[in-house]
């Protein structure tokens, strides 16, 4: 066999003259397609042009899967449009030659083929994955669309609607599924990938054409009204001047569907001009956050095998739920059979609409066990505290389970606003503690704050950081202050929010303005779900540190048992769980200030918490504040948003709200002191 060998590709041909393209992208954990690997096959394919072999085979030798796509911090370094369209361009011809090669051609996927790499293997002829493959055309959770040819030849391979379905939702297929809509042409087990691969070239077998119907979608008349449905789909999840790429894939396939040259033509510039836009560089900054914040696990000694989680109320049920869910052996504690049997049943419900298959919910089950006294306390590595928010209560449970826990056992505290420091005395090693604090619901919310004593020990930290990326969350070390970063910076936007309904705003124009902003969900709305009980709980332990009034309307709601979603009546009103939107009077005219006061309240107290140094760098605040609120990502956080509006002219809003509306308005001493960069 011959040999041939770059720095990110090795090129094997083979005694059938199959040149087989290896990818392994050194000091990378993953193949990704940098500059210098796109020059190295740029070269490669000149050769191959040149002289076609028998077949060519591009295949991956990291363990991790095929390729994870582009390098995303290439994105950022463009100067230009015309600087960006230069390389993509120059990706285009690469890939428009490999697809051109008179030699059958196969990408041989395992693991994950995401974003440029499945336009890489979608430029190749026949493409054959690993049955437990995960397979995708993500890019428009980065604000942008394919770039590489991927518009055209996914919609070429598994016709209109499945392609544009798969590009616009960023979703990602098992090899199975990717089978069935034509994404990939087989989907085999591991130990026959070699051999179908050489197969397929020595015999290749007939491409199998779209079906018949596929020329109606795609015709002129019919093309237009399918955009349209498209489009109001889309709008419903994101609006345009928020998130224009989706926009702008369905119009790429409305313009240019029936001239391919074109359309390849169109897809470049418009990736081009996407790229450079603020939505763009946000979302990908936002994807840098996410790998900063995983990259916090570093300890690799760590060891985890048994966690215990105490009280099965809302959250320490979910708790236990998605922990189980994650492969770790759960006992959960809880002093009423009733409600241990309610955590189980919400489980198998959980377990059955992610896993489907009745072998993985039952094996899943087995995992998560009902422990009414306690017997998995002695064993458990990790003990997850998530019972009633009273310190009081909580230091008495502390001083009960320390001498039955194991010696190296971590206590983890899931409160939402306590300080360590009030819980730590109950404790013989108080440097044990560590908290925990998780977000409602559980297996939605992303983000876990690891909240740091003044005596948590650095191997608490590390095992709570460690177990929050093992069971898929995103941990955000933040200090032990009261309402740590999230719900302290939340609770003066929810507060005035509930200022602004008492002045007589109506709670669906308050809301109305939060979502045009871009946040998931109105204030209002998300007192109601989050559970005004709560919301009060949290409001009344962080108005004794910060300039908070407690409303006294959320108390009457409160004492009156009207809590929210959860008992059908709250600001809003709930039928079987849907809101209920009042109507609006049609003559009502909202105060134009609304925007301001809850978006600068908010803004002002992450000021505060960035001096108070509460999270370690502006990067980690606005990480926490989206993935813990969801908070407008495509703004890249509330201190982006500050930097890209003006640090000065959001000075200048907060002295004039001030002078408007009072004290809770005065600007943070932080902004005379920090400079946003």
């Amino acid at each position: 066999m011959a040999k041939k060998k770059y720095k990110n590709w090795t090129i094997i041909n083979d005694e059938d003259g199959i040149s087989w393209l290896h990818l392994n992208v050194p000091k990378s954990s993953a193949n990704i397609l940098n500059e210098q690997v796109i020059i190295e096959l740029e070269e490669i394919v000149k050769q191959l042009v040149s002289k076609p072999p028998t077949g060519v085979i591009f295949l991956s030798d990291k363990e991790s899967g095929f390729i994870a796509g582009a390098d995303i911090n290439e994105f950022t370094t463009f100067e230009s449009e015309q600087a960006a369209l230069v390389n993509i361009n120059r990706a285009h011809a690469i890939f428009n030659a490999i697809e051109n090669l008179s030699c059958p051609t196969v990408a041989l996927i395992h693991g994950f083929c995401l974003g440029g790499g499945m336009e890489l293997a979608l430029a190749c002829r026949y493409r054959i994955a690993e049955e437990d493959s995960r397979l995708g055309l993500p890019e428009v959770k980065l604000g942008i669309h394919p770039g590489f040819g991927g518009t055209v030849r996914s919609i070429e391979r598994m016709g209109s609607f499945a392609a544009l379905d798969l590009i616009l939702t960023g979703r990602s297929l098992k090899a199975r599924q990717a089978k069935k809509t034509g994404l990939i042409t087989y989907s085999v087990p591991q130990r026959h990938l070699l051999t179908a691969a050489k197969q397929t070239v020595l015999k290749p077998p007939k491409i199998k054409s779209l079906p018949w119907w596929e020329k109606i979608i795609n015709s002129n008349l019919v093309r237009p009204l399918v955009a349209k449905i498209l489009s109001k789909k889309v709008a419903k999840r994101a609006a345009r001047s928020h998130y224009p790429a989706p926009y702008a894939i369905i119009d790429l396939w409305l313009k240019h569907l029936n001239n391919r040259t074109r359309m390849l033509e169109e897809e470049a510039k418009s990736i081009a001009h996407l790229l450079l836009g603020k939505t763009a560089q946000n979302l990908i900054r936002v994807f840098k956050l996410t790998d900063e914040l995983k990259g916090l696990a570093k300890d690799k000694s760590v060891s985890i095998n048994h966690i215990h989680v105490i009280g099965g109320g809302v959250m320490g049920g979910d708790i236990a739920i998605w922990c189980a869910l994650q492969g770790y052996n759960v006992t959960l504690q809880d002093q009423r059979h009733e409600t241990l049997a309610a955590v189980i049943q919400r489980g198998a419900k959980l377990y059955k609409k992610i896993l489907k298959q009745t072998r993985l919910v039952n094996s899943t089950l087995d995992r998560l066990t009902a422990d009414i006294k306690g017997n998995g306390l002695v064993k458990a590595d990790v003990v997850i505290e998530a019972i009633f928010e009273d310190a009081n209560v909580k230091c008495h449970l502390f001083k009960e389970i320390e001498p039955k826990m194991k010696r190296t056992a971590v206590i983890a505290t899931n409160t939402s606003s306590i300080p360590l420091e009030q819980l730590t005395g109950s404790l013989k090693k108080p440097d044990r503690l560590v908290g925990l604090h998780f977000f409602n619901p559980v297996s939605k919310m992303p983000l876990v704050e690891i909240v740091v004593g003044e005596k948590t020990s650095k191997k608490a930290q590390q095992v709570a950081i460690t177990l929050t990326k093992k069971i898929k969350k995103l941990p955000l070390p933040v200090t032990s202050t009261p309402g740590f970063l999230v719900n302290r910076i939340l609770m003066p936007y929810l507060t005035e929010a509930v200022t602004l309904f008492e002045e007589g705003v109506p709670i669906t124009v308050i809301d109305k303005i939060a979502l045009e902003f871009g946040m998931p969900m109105g204030p209002i709305e998300l007192a109601d779900t989050v559970g005004l009980d709560i919301c009060l709980h949290v409001a009344e332990n962080l108005a004794e540190s910060m300039p908070i009034t407690v409303s006294e309307h959320l108390r009457e709601l409160v004492a009156k048992k009207i809590l929210g979603k959860k008992t059908g009546q709250g600001f809003y009103q709930f039928k079987k769980g849907k809101l209920v939107k009042p109507q609006l009077k049609s003559n009502y005219v909202a105060p134009t200030d609304i925007k301001e006061r809850l978006i600068l309240r908010l803004i002002n107290e992450t000021m505060a918490c960035l001096r108070e140094h509460v999270a370690g760098s502006k990067d980690l605040v606005d990480a926490g504040i989206i993935f813990g609120t969801g908070f407008a990502p495509f703004h890249g956080g509330p201190l982006q948003y500050v930097k890209d509006r003006g640090q000065e002219q959001v000075l200048m809003a907060l002295e004039n709200l001030e002078k408007r509306h009072g004290s809770r308005f005065k600007p943070d001493d932080g902004w005379k002191s920090i400079v946003i960069e």
